[in-house]
Protein backbone atom coordinates (compact mmCIF):
# COMPACT_ATOMS: atom_id res chain seq x y z
CA UNK A 1 0.00 0.00 0.00
CA UNK A 2 2.59 2.16 0.99
CA UNK A 3 4.15 1.80 -2.36
CA UNK A 4 1.25 2.06 -4.05
CA UNK A 5 0.81 5.85 -2.29
CA UNK A 6 4.39 6.72 -3.32
CA UNK A 7 3.87 5.56 -6.66
CA UNK A 8 0.86 7.80 -7.05
CA UNK A 9 2.54 10.90 -6.06
CA UNK A 10 5.26 10.15 -7.96
CA UNK A 11 3.40 9.88 -11.06
CA UNK A 12 1.15 12.91 -10.03
CA UNK A 13 3.76 14.97 -10.82
CA UNK A 14 3.20 14.07 -14.57
CA UNK A 15 -0.94 14.98 -14.60
CA UNK A 16 -1.89 18.35 -16.14
CA UNK A 17 -4.11 18.88 -12.42
CA UNK A 18 -0.27 18.59 -10.63
CA UNK A 19 -0.27 21.84 -9.53
CA UNK A 20 -4.03 22.01 -8.52
CA UNK A 21 -3.63 19.46 -6.10
CA UNK A 22 -0.32 20.62 -4.21
CA UNK A 23 -2.64 24.12 -4.44
CA UNK A 24 -5.34 22.41 -2.99
CA UNK A 25 -3.33 20.64 0.00
CA UNK A 26 -1.43 23.29 0.50
CA UNK A 27 -4.54 25.49 1.26
CA UNK A 28 -6.34 23.02 3.30
CA UNK A 29 -3.64 22.42 5.79
CA UNK A 30 -3.00 25.92 6.47
CA UNK A 31 -7.09 26.76 7.65
CA UNK A 32 -7.82 22.88 8.82
CA UNK A 33 -6.44 19.79 6.88
CA UNK A 34 -3.74 17.92 9.06
CA UNK A 35 -1.65 16.29 6.41
CA UNK A 36 1.05 19.03 5.46
CA UNK A 37 1.91 19.48 1.73
CA UNK A 38 4.97 18.37 2.31
CA UNK A 39 3.96 14.70 1.71
CA UNK A 40 3.12 15.60 -1.57
CA UNK A 41 5.59 18.62 -3.05
CA UNK A 42 8.89 15.91 -1.92
CA UNK A 43 7.80 13.40 -4.12
CA UNK A 44 6.92 15.30 -7.02
CA UNK A 45 9.68 17.79 -6.99
CA UNK A 46 11.45 14.63 -6.74
CA UNK A 47 10.15 13.67 -9.69
CA UNK A 48 10.56 16.35 -11.71
CA UNK A 49 13.49 18.57 -10.01
CA UNK A 50 13.62 21.29 -12.85
CA UNK A 51 9.70 22.24 -11.59
CA UNK A 52 10.64 22.07 -7.71
CA UNK A 53 10.91 25.76 -7.67
CA UNK A 54 7.59 26.27 -9.43
CA UNK A 55 6.04 23.55 -7.04
CA UNK A 56 7.23 25.42 -3.89
CA UNK A 57 6.01 28.84 -5.03
CA UNK A 58 2.82 27.07 -5.51
CA UNK A 59 3.01 25.65 -1.98
CA UNK A 60 4.00 28.91 -0.81
CA UNK A 61 0.90 31.34 -2.17
CA UNK A 62 -1.49 28.76 -1.86
CA UNK A 63 -0.48 27.93 2.06
CA UNK A 64 -0.82 31.64 2.79
CA UNK A 65 -3.89 32.03 0.80
CA UNK A 66 -4.79 29.58 3.24
CA UNK A 67 -3.50 30.98 6.66
CA UNK A 68 -5.66 34.13 5.80
CA UNK A 69 -8.91 31.67 5.32
CA UNK A 70 -7.68 30.73 8.80
CA UNK A 71 -6.84 33.96 10.45
CA UNK A 72 -10.73 34.60 8.70
CA UNK A 73 -11.78 31.36 10.65
CA UNK A 74 -10.25 32.70 13.74
CA UNK A 75 -11.34 36.34 13.60
CA UNK A 76 -14.86 35.96 12.34
CA UNK A 77 -15.85 32.42 13.65
CA UNK A 78 -13.95 31.02 16.63
CA UNK A 79 -16.83 31.15 19.07
CA UNK A 80 -17.96 28.32 16.70
CA UNK A 81 -15.50 26.98 13.65
CA UNK A 82 -12.37 27.70 14.98
CA UNK A 83 -13.05 26.64 18.86
CA UNK A 84 -14.65 23.70 16.53
CA UNK A 85 -11.19 22.82 14.65
CA UNK A 86 -9.00 23.76 17.99
CA UNK A 87 -11.08 21.17 20.09
CA UNK A 88 -10.73 18.52 16.91
CA UNK A 89 -6.82 19.31 17.42
CA UNK A 90 -6.58 18.79 21.03
CA UNK A 91 -6.16 22.40 22.13
CA UNK A 92 -9.44 24.11 22.87
CA UNK A 93 -9.13 23.51 26.85
CA UNK A 94 -5.57 25.21 25.96
CA UNK A 95 -6.58 28.50 24.49
CA UNK A 96 -5.88 30.69 26.92
CA UNK A 97 -2.52 29.60 27.35
CA UNK A 98 -2.62 29.81 23.53
CA UNK A 99 -2.90 33.30 23.61
CA UNK A 100 -1.29 34.54 26.14
CA UNK A 101 1.62 32.80 24.75
CA UNK A 102 0.72 34.11 21.32
CA UNK A 103 -0.15 37.86 22.76
CA UNK A 104 3.84 38.08 23.70
CA UNK A 105 5.46 36.15 21.11
CA UNK A 106 2.99 35.97 18.03
CA UNK A 107 5.29 37.01 15.41
CA UNK A 108 8.09 34.56 16.75
CA UNK A 109 5.82 32.16 16.80
CA UNK A 110 4.02 32.77 13.47
CA UNK A 111 7.97 32.89 11.86
CA UNK A 112 9.19 29.40 14.10
CA UNK A 113 5.84 27.52 13.72
CA UNK A 114 5.92 27.88 9.64
CA UNK A 115 9.68 26.01 8.95
CA UNK A 116 8.28 23.09 12.10
CA UNK A 117 5.87 20.66 11.54
CA UNK A 118 3.54 22.11 14.35
CA UNK A 119 -0.08 22.42 12.36
CA UNK A 120 0.63 25.98 11.09
CA UNK A 121 -3.67 25.97 11.40
CA UNK A 122 -3.38 26.49 15.11
CA UNK A 123 -1.56 29.73 14.35
CA UNK A 124 -3.35 31.28 11.57
CA UNK A 125 -6.71 30.55 13.69
CA UNK A 126 -5.27 32.09 16.39
CA UNK A 127 -3.93 35.14 14.57
CA UNK A 128 -7.39 35.86 13.61
CA UNK A 129 -8.59 35.56 17.21
CA UNK A 130 -6.27 37.51 18.66
CA UNK A 131 -6.94 40.31 16.10
CA UNK A 132 -2.82 39.58 14.99
CA UNK A 133 -1.77 42.57 12.86
CA UNK A 134 -2.91 41.47 9.68
CA UNK A 135 -0.32 42.50 7.01
CA UNK A 136 1.72 41.56 9.05
CA UNK A 137 0.69 38.13 9.59
CA UNK A 138 0.10 37.64 5.31
CA UNK A 139 4.01 38.88 5.55
CA UNK A 140 5.39 36.51 8.38
CA UNK A 141 3.43 33.47 6.25
CA UNK A 142 5.05 33.97 3.49
CA UNK A 143 8.33 34.01 4.68
CA UNK A 144 8.31 31.29 6.86
CA UNK A 145 6.22 29.12 4.48
CA UNK A 146 8.11 30.38 1.49
CA UNK A 147 11.32 29.68 3.08
CA UNK A 148 10.12 25.98 4.11
CA UNK A 149 8.67 25.17 0.99
CA UNK A 150 11.80 25.95 -1.25
CA UNK A 151 13.80 24.50 0.96
CA UNK A 152 12.64 21.51 0.09
CA UNK A 153 12.90 22.25 -3.61
CA UNK A 154 15.96 23.13 -3.02
CA UNK A 155 17.51 19.68 -1.81
CA UNK A 156 15.24 17.87 -4.23
CA UNK A 157 16.27 20.40 -6.93
CA UNK A 158 20.42 19.85 -5.99
CA UNK A 159 20.50 16.46 -4.88
CA UNK A 160 17.38 14.89 -6.33
CA UNK A 161 18.35 11.57 -7.98
CA UNK A 162 20.35 10.48 -4.48
CA UNK A 163 17.14 11.58 -2.52
CA UNK A 164 15.07 9.47 -4.78
CA UNK A 165 16.95 6.26 -4.48
CA UNK A 166 17.34 6.85 -1.04
CA UNK A 167 13.54 7.12 -0.33
CA UNK A 168 12.83 4.40 -3.05
CA UNK A 169 15.34 1.88 -0.58
CA UNK A 170 14.30 3.08 2.46
CA UNK A 171 10.64 3.77 1.88
CA UNK A 172 9.18 2.32 5.00
CA UNK A 173 11.65 4.07 7.20
CA UNK A 174 11.08 7.73 5.61
CA UNK A 175 7.50 7.48 5.82
CA UNK A 176 7.68 6.31 9.47
CA UNK A 177 10.20 8.77 9.96
CA UNK A 178 7.63 11.78 8.31
CA UNK A 179 4.38 10.34 10.49
CA UNK A 180 7.03 10.69 13.46
CA UNK A 181 7.56 14.10 12.25
CA UNK A 182 4.14 15.33 11.90
CA UNK A 183 2.86 13.67 15.25
CA UNK A 184 5.72 15.46 17.26
CA UNK A 185 4.78 18.54 15.36
CA UNK A 186 1.19 17.90 17.22
CA UNK A 187 3.39 16.90 20.80
CA UNK A 188 5.02 20.17 20.52
CA UNK A 189 1.94 22.24 20.30
CA UNK A 190 0.76 20.65 23.12
CA UNK A 191 3.75 20.41 25.80
CA UNK A 192 4.60 24.25 24.45
CA UNK A 193 1.51 25.65 26.10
Amino acid sequence: MLRRMYDWTVQLAEKPYALWALAIVSFAESSFFPIPPDVILAPMAMARPERAWRYAAVCTVASVMGGIAGYLIGSMLFDTVGMWMLNLYGYGAKIEAVKAFYAEWGAYFILVKGLTPIPFKVVTIVSGAMDFNFPLFVLLASITRGARFFLIAGLFNRFGTPMKLFIERHLAAVALGSVAVIVLGFVIIGRLV
